[in-house]
């Protein structure tokens, strides 16, 4: 029952849908040793799960006020905030480790990378630009899993970061749509609660194209085959699909839908790209 909690607390299931995003860059570096694979996995594991850590106690008040996350289990009491903070923080020091025994620049850049992982919950007070600064922050784990190979900086592996970015601030401000009155009526930042729900879909279908084109000109570059491009041509479809789910009148019910197909964007990309580097 502990664990089920925990793993409802920290949404565990997307944590392991979300390590293909740091696995891509480690394929388009190249490929590394086992070690490699195992401390860029603990780092991106940490991360994700430090970010929803934060997330879930930073945003508990507002949960507790929203009907769709009333529910929750920090705004039903069956977490206390102090074990969820230091849960975010013991994440923080295994992703620190991680990064330290990967290499010196993934050690240096892993502090400003906490530092985000902390801030992002707070942005939505702030300002409508919310939805990017996540895409920000997921977008280190490409970046990450390319410099836990080469060590130095380069453009490419930001072109990657570019891609997860474009994609998880269009899939982000789609999903806002749900609470775009609630964000009106608090005094939060959302671009739906800004522009109003035919501007943010319009917005959210821009990053999914720029998303595509990123991917579409990270194949050119490292000149990928077939298997890579087919992968890309089946996230197209999903996205279309996405896109055409939350243009329904029934919101949370699209949304059920719309992330049940999103999980397998990241895992698709990964298998044709691993596939096509094989091949």
């Amino acid at each position: 029952m502990a664990f089920r909690k925990f793993s409802e607390l920290i949404l565990a299931r997307q944590t392991l849908f979300a390590l293909p995003f740091a696995y891509i860059g480690v394929l388009f570096a190249g490929g590394a040793d086992p070690a490699t694979w195992l401390w860029v996995s603990i780092a991106l594991a940490a991360a994700r799960t430090a970010g929803m850590a934060f997330n879930r106690v930073i945003d508990a008040d507002i949960d507790a006020r929203n009907p769709r996350t009333k529910e929750r289990l920090l705004p039903r009491g069956e977490f206390r905030p102090a074990t969820v903070w230091t849960l975010g923080f013991v994440c923080l020091a295994v992703l620190v480790l991680a990064a330290w025994r990967l290499n010196p620049l993934c050690f240096y850049l892993s502090f400003p990378a906490s530092l985000m992982l902390v801030l992002y919950s707070y942005c939505k007070r702030l300002s409508a630009a919310s939805h990017f600064f996540l895409g920000c922050v997921e977008a280190a784990a490409p970046v990450g899993g390319y410099l836990a190979v080469t060590g130095e900086l380069s453009g490419f592996p930001f072109l990657l970061g570019g891609i997860i970015l474009t994609w998880i601030a269009g899939l982000d401000i789609a999903y806002a749509l749900q609470d775009t009155d609630f964000d009106r009526r608090h005094g939060l930042f959302s671009i739906p609660a800004k522009l109003g729900q035919k501007k943010a879909l319009q917005v959210s279908a821009g990053c999914y194209l720029l998303c595509l084109a990123g991917m579409v000109g990270a194949g050119m570059i490292a000149g990928s085959g077939v298997f890579y491009f087919s992968a890309v041509s089946a996230i197209a479809l999903i996205f279309l699909r996405q896109q055409m789910l939350a243009r329904q009148k029934d919101t949370w019910r699209a949304m059920q839908v719309f992330f049940h197909i999103n999980m397998f964007v990241a895992p698709l990309l990964f298998l044709g790209t691993l596939v096509d580097g094989f091949w």
